[in-house]
């Protein structure tokens, strides 16, 4: 693991019969933290990974326990982090910088890697006993009578949440109830707001310059001044359609009515449109208030609908089938509040 050098994470080398392994801590050093806001906010996110190999936690010897993680640098940090005191093996394996449970359901968090880096590693070689612990949310993409009829090594699959391993251990390797259900709390759908904000932005951004061109138009002549008062607001309210969409669905999707995403979003989007025009911030302009009454539902309507791919509650045939329905009619209602946008410009 040559390349694995340079890496900060790596704090020394241990010997061993399967050669030398990197030594990793399991606190976050300040290269650690920034890399994990960065991403966070969407910056280099696909390539935020650990080179797949073994790794060593505190002094592990031949009967330490063997964990799995994918090589996405955020999956490998928290693992690392929830096995503190520990003396273990960290098995990384190559999901393509992707986690544990995206990869695992795009087949990279798989049998054959397993199997695969077991070899790479001469896992044999460190360990006396034949037992891997895997994170249970890549179970869909693994068979463990293969990984044992192929490798040697039986599957143990552990908890939910990095955070519960140690009482996993600890109680035998046997998980709760609690271990096994996934959880979706307020906190970890605030974790995942900055990337749903940077994820749109370029879009935003093309649809306010669009907007700000589109408010110079008037029944007389084109106004660049109108273009740049009339448009800064329109603007505004475009920005606040976006953010409640990204902050607010996240955070308000357990209670925001109905079952589908997109029609919460919708929902979210008419209490918005309720909210600017009790506060007077929509204008006196019939037709163009009209126009946000489309528009503003049809921009929340997507963004949370699009929010279906970090989500525990989905399906992948349920959001299918949601967007054969969803996306057609939040390209009518954007049509029509973009139509009746123009035509207010000329009233």
């Amino acid at each position: 693991m040559e390349e694995t050098i340079n890496k900060k994470y790596i704090i020394g080398f241990m010997d061993t019969e399967a050669g030398k392994i990197p030594k990793v801590p399991t606190a976050l050093n300040i290269v650690d933290k920034w890399g994990t806001f960065r991403v966070r906010w969407s910056f280099n996110r696909m390539g935020y990974t650990v080179t797949p190999g073994i790794y060593a936690v505190g002094n592990p010897n031949r009967d330490s326990l063997v964990l799995v993680s994918a090589n996405y640098k955020l999956s490998f940090d928290v693992l690392r982090q929830a096995i503190k005191g520990m003396d273990a093996y960290i098995m990384v394996i190559d999901t393509n910088g992707i986690n544990v449970w995206c990869a695992a359901g795009k087949g990279t968090f798989g049998t054959s890697e397993i199997v695969n880096r077991i070899e790479i590693t001469e896992l044999k070689k460190l360990v006396n006993h034949w037992n891997i612990i895997l994170p249970q949310l890549g179970a869909p993409g693994v068979s463990a009578y293969e990984v044992k009829r192929l490798s040697g090594f039986s599957v143990i699959y552990g908890p939910i949440r990095a955070v519960d391993i140690k009482a996993f251990i600890n109680a035998g390797m046997k998980a709760s109830k609690k271990m096994r259900q996934v959880r979706f709390s307020i906190y970890d759908r605030l974790l995942l707001v900055p990337m749903e904000i940077m994820s749109g932005l370029k879009y935003i951004l093309w649809a306010a310059f669009i907007t700000v061109l589109l408010s110079g138009f008037s029944k007389t002549v084109y106004s660049t001044t109108t273009a740049v008062i009339a448009g800064a607001h329109s603007v505004l309210i475009l920005i606040l359609a976006y953010l409640s969409g990204t902050i607010f669905g996240p955070l308000l999707l357990p209670w925001l009515p109905g079952r589908s995403f997109s029609f919460k979003g919708g929902i979210l989007g008419l209490l918005l449109f309720a909210i600017l025009c009790v506060t007077g911030f929509i204008g006196k302009n019939l037709i163009e208030s009209i126009a946000w009454l489309f528009l503003i539902p049809a921009i929340n309507s997507f963004i949370v609908m699009n929010f279906t791919g970090a989500s525990t509650y989905t399906s992948l045939s349920g959001v299918r089938k949601e967007m054969r329905i969803a996306v057609p009619l939040q390209v009518i209602f954007a049509f029509i509040g973009i139509v009746l946008y123009v035509i207010s410009r000329f009233i």
